[in-house]
This record gives structure tokens, sequence and C-alpha cells, in this order.
């Protein structure tokens, strides 16, 4: 098994449902800076349009866009013994993900998810059915492990890859912790965290593993590093990502979009993507930062967290093409 992969990705794959709203009001509370979105109630309401994208979710979509880029890759999930299951198998088949460990639960639907898109921003309804998936050893002695948002019913899953990692030291994990996760806490997670590589995370989610509302980059990369991580890449939304080595410390700014963003939805596991292949490409931490946000500035380009992730030969035409400014800066 480990011979045929660069890397296996862990975690729970749905169909997503783009409903782009064009009715709608945004209010933004002043002190939390939490955002509401607000319709009409008991209304019909019109809609832009629809898009279903198969096999999405944090892990998926970067399993997709490291094959695109030329990797080896297999996805371990669970899906439902019905059409959309199938269908999620049949799109992998296309994008050279390999399907073997795939578990077809029968008797439960595959997870369905809506995505309601107003403006650049989205609210997602979310349900994560019980599925049952391959036993972790199945992974074997892969080099690469990308492990992310899992449904609450895989805490087992979280114990058995901890067994799994401990057992094979030379497994390298990148590590973004899903909703779920961040919910069961660093301490909980003590020994995933303790085997991670590379954790990706957002300046928000890397105040809420350290219980801290400190917005100092060097006391949250030297908290996050205390749990383990050998690198940390960290990203503020559209204005810039950070990453650590454990030694150094650097910013990056966004790759310029040739044009305004039409959907932030998979901008975070674009970026995930191509500092995963930078790294897996044997290249450093300054230029994996380089990489990342290649792949985001494409994303953002289009609806669906897959639709613009590039080909290797793209995503070095980008680089060749980026302004002298584009290089990472030390903090």
């Amino acid at each position: 098994m480990h011979n045929k992969y660069d890397l296996i990705a862990i975690g729970d794959v749905v169909i997503d449902a783009f409903i782009k709203l064009s009715v709608g009001t945004v209010t933004t509370d002043p002190k939390t800076k939490e955002m509401t979105l607000s319709m009409p109630f008991g209304d019909k309401i019109p809609y832009e349009s629809l898009k279903v994208v198969p096999a999405v979710g944090n892990a998926s979509n970067v399993a997709v866009g490291l094959a695109r880029l030329g990797f080896k890759t297999a996805m371990l999930a669970g899906v439902g013994d019905d059409y959309y299951g199938q269908q999620i198998i049949d799109y992998y088949k296309q994008q050279n993900v390999a399907t073997e460990l795939v578990k077809v639960n029968p008797g439960i639907p595959t997870n369905y998810h809506f995505v309601l898109n107003y403006g650049a921003e989205r609210t997602i309804l979310v349900k994560h059915e019980d599925f049952k998936y391959h036993p972790i050893d199945v992974v074997d002695d892969v080099t690469w492990v990308y492990f992310s948002s899992i449904g609450e019913h895989a805490l087992d899953v979280h114990d058995k890859l901890a067994d799994h990692l401990e057992a094979h030291p030379n497994i390298n994990m990148g590590f973004n912790p899903g909703t779920f996760q961040m919910k069961l806490g660093a301490q909980r997670l003590k020994r995933i965290y303790a085997r991670t590589h590379v954790l990706f995370v957002n300046r928000e989610e890397a105040q809420h593993i350290l219980g801290v509302q400190d917005r100092d980059l060097k006391d949250e990369f030297a908290g996050l590093h205390k749990l383990g991580p050998k690198i940390i890449a960290i990203t503020d939304g559209p204005d810039a990502a950070y990453a650590s080595d454990g030694t150094n410390q650097w910013k990056m700014t966004p790759y310029p979009d040739p044009k305004p963003p039409i959907s932030r939805t998979g901008a975070g596991d674009a970026f995930s993507t191509g500092f995963m292949a930078a790294l897996m490409s044997g290249l450093t931490v300054e230029q994996a930062l380089q990489w990342g946000p290649i792949e985001s500035m494409s994303v953002v380009q289009a609806i669906g967290a897959q639709t613009n992730l590039l080909s290797k030969t793209a995503l070095l035409d980008y680089l060749a093409k980026a302004p002298a400014t584009y290089k990472p800066t030390r903090l």
C-alpha cells in the first residue's frame, strides 16, 4: 500500500449545493464583528443560481488539489450507498484520486451540504452522517497524511490515527482541524498535535486552540509549537499568510487577484494544497509560502472549492510571472 501513494487524505467528504442568493441583508455586530444574514421568512425568495459540486470537504479538496499537481493521492472517507455516494466515487476516478479507501455505508445517506453564497462570503448548512471507515492501519507507511474535518461520531479515528502515527514515526502529517476537532480542544487531541508535521489554521482558529484573545503572532506561533507541530501556517483571510518553522517566522502577502474574487469558499484548502505540494516536492517553508497563495488566488476566481485548482505547469507559470515583491519577509 505505502509505495502506491504520495499522500492519503483522511476526513469527511460531502456534496455541496451552492445556492447564490440575490435577496438578503448582511449586518455586522459592531462589538463581536459577527455577521448575520437575514432574508424574508414565510416568503418565496428568488435565487440567482445553483451549482452542485461532488466530493468536497477539507481533506477531499486537498486530495484533489494535489492530484491535479501530479501527486498520487488516495482518500480515506465514508459515503452512503446511494446515488450521491456513487457520484463522489466516479468524480474521484476522473480526478485521479484513488477510491479503494472510500468505504460505502449501506443504509446511510451521503453527506449533503447547502452553501448559501451572498456576495463573496458564505454560510454553510451542514450535517455529518455516522459513517464507518476503513481501519486506519490501511495507511501503512505512506510518506504523507493530510487530516482534516471529520464528524463528531469519528472520535475513535483520532485515537487510532495517533496510535498509527506513533508506531510509524516516518509519516509526515498535515493537520487542519475542523469545527468538531476545534471543539474537542487541544488537550483531547494532544497526541495528534504532537505528531503533526505542518499545522494549517487561520488567526481565529489559532486563538481558539490556545484559548487566548491575544492577537500577537509571535505568541500564537510559540503556543502552537508547544503542542508539537514542526511547521505552522497561519492564514489571515485575504490580508496575508504567515509561517513558522520553530526558528524563523515569515509573512507573505497574497498573490495579486486578476479580478475581484467571486467566492472565497475553499481558499484555505487551496492554500494548504499549494503549501503541502511545495513541502512534498522537497522545497523550503519560504517557497511553500509562495505556492500556497497562488492556489488560493486561483480558487476564489470561481464557484466551488476545486473548480480552479491548478496543474503544476499553471502554478509554476504564475510563480514565474509574480511581481518581484512576491516574496516572504521575516517577521
